[in-house]
Formats: structure tokens, sequence, C-alpha cells
């Protein structure tokens, strides 16, 4: 069964999402037939390689928010992600486009979709909770090398733009899915989920793929309700309880 997640390095929610998703995964009795996927997708493509100031001024210049609410935001969503176990630190954060972290995730998945997954949360890592410069050449090829690949190989594919082409394809798949903020699930090419939902809505969702995948293997094949899945628009509802969030390009 194939889960293809649409994600940016810069996106608070999508690490959240990520560590959701992979609870769900984890006790799925199936999860070793299941290929996950990694597609770039930039929620500022527009923005410099380096922005000259901190989060929350580039929330604040750039996207037009209210300080006080940027910071009530980056104090809500730390809270959240220290309770999957991640220790966001907003205040070190590095803003830099993400388009070359993108392409590293493509040389990674190159060699292997196990390989592009430990590049996305290295990325994601030393973004959000170490305050590195996702941009910087020095630390995609310290992340890329780390997960096995080889340091030459890593340069040499950054410097020729070589999965440029595929960091657009990505961008432009999410745009023919209609997909407007991340992060974003589809499950079999037929369900989609919007957003860091609940380990137990993605557990539910891999269900309900797989029984329809694998007719003959009797799981649990019930319909998600009006708080999961809106199957004729692929968008997920969160019911008002909170979860689901995502980023779009005016703001998480």
């Amino acid at each position: 069964m194939n889960v293809d997640i649409w994600s940016d390095i810069a996106c608070p929610w999508c690490f959240i999402g990520k560590r959701r998703f992979e609870k769900a995964l984890a006790g799925f009795p199936h999860k070793d037939q299941v290929t996950v996927t990694w597609h770039s997708y930039q929620l500022d493509p527009s923005l410099p390689e380096h922005f000259d100031g901190t989060e929350l001024d580039y929330l604040s210049q750039r996207k037009g928010l209210p300080a006080e609410q940027v910071r009530q935001m980056f104090d809500h969503v730390t809270l959240v992600a220290a309770a999957e176990g991640l220790d966001y630190d907003f205040g070190r954060i590095v803003v830099a486009n993400s388009s070359a972290g993108h392409e590293l995730i493509h040389v990674a998945k190159a060699r292997s979709l196990e390989a592009a997954d430990a590049v996305k949360e290295a990325l994601l890592s030393a973004h959000f909770e170490h305050g590195e410069d996702i941009g910087s050449r020095g630390l995609l090829v310290r992340i890329g090398t780390e997960a096995g690949l080889d340091a030459e190989e890593v340069t040499a594919a950054l410097e020729s733009g070589r999965y440029r082409d595929a960091v657009r394809a990505d961008i432009a798949q999410a745009r023919a899915y209609g997909i407007q903020g991340v992060p974003f699930f589809v499950f079999e090419g037929k369900y989609g989920i919007s957003g860091a939902q609940s380990p137990e809505l993605f557990a539910q969702t891999l269900e309900t793929a797989w029984a329809e995948a694998n007719p003959l293997v009797m799981v649990g094949a019930a319909g998600i309700d009006a708080a999961g899945i809106d199957a004729a628009h692929g968008r997920a509802h969160d019911g008002g309880s909170g979860l689901g969030q995502a980023c779009g390009p005016e703001g998480c």
C-alpha cells in the first residue's frame, strides 16, 4: 500500500504530523507492506535564500501578522510539539528557502525511501529543534552523508540542480490534487488527509485503505465519519478538536 506525503521542511505542523503518522504506522499490522514516499511542497517559494531576521520578523513582516499573535502561535505549537516528543525552539530558527533541502530529499530518494525519510527527519529537526541553516550547503552535505549518501554525489547534485525539476513536479502534482496546505497525506491515491491529524485517524485510514486494496483480507473496513475524511474533496476535518493543523501560504 502506498502513502504519499506532501510536506515542507519549514512547516512546524509537518514535523508534528510526521510523528503522529509514524505512531499510527507503528501499530499497523501490515506496516511492512506500506510504502511511504515524501513529496516536496514550498509554503513560500519566493523566500530569498536567506532572510535577514528572525522567524517572528519573517511572519510579522512578510505575512502581516501581529507580533503578539505570532508569539502566541509559537507558544501553542511548541506545547503541541512537546507532546509528540519534539523540542521546538522558534527563537533559534534560521529563516531560509527550503528548496535546496527538498532537492537533497530527492537525492536521497534516488538511493532509497529509507534514506529519504532519514534526510527529511534530520532537516526538520535541524530547522525546528537546533536552529541550523537548512539553506547551508555544509549542513545539507552533512545530513546527506549521515543518511549514507556520498558527499561528492550530494555536492554535485545540489550544484547542478539535478533534482530541481523533480521538486517542481512534486509541487505541480500538489496543485493538481488541489493541495493548499501541508502536511497532506494521500493513501493509495484515494484518501486524502490534510493537516497533523490524530494517530487514531491515521490508523483508521490505514485500515480502510488496506481493506479496499486487499478485499480478501478481512480487516476493519468501516467508513470514516464526518469528523474524518471528506472523500469527495480529499480533505480531512478536525471536528473542532484542534487536531489537523496545517500550514498554508498565508501562515500556520
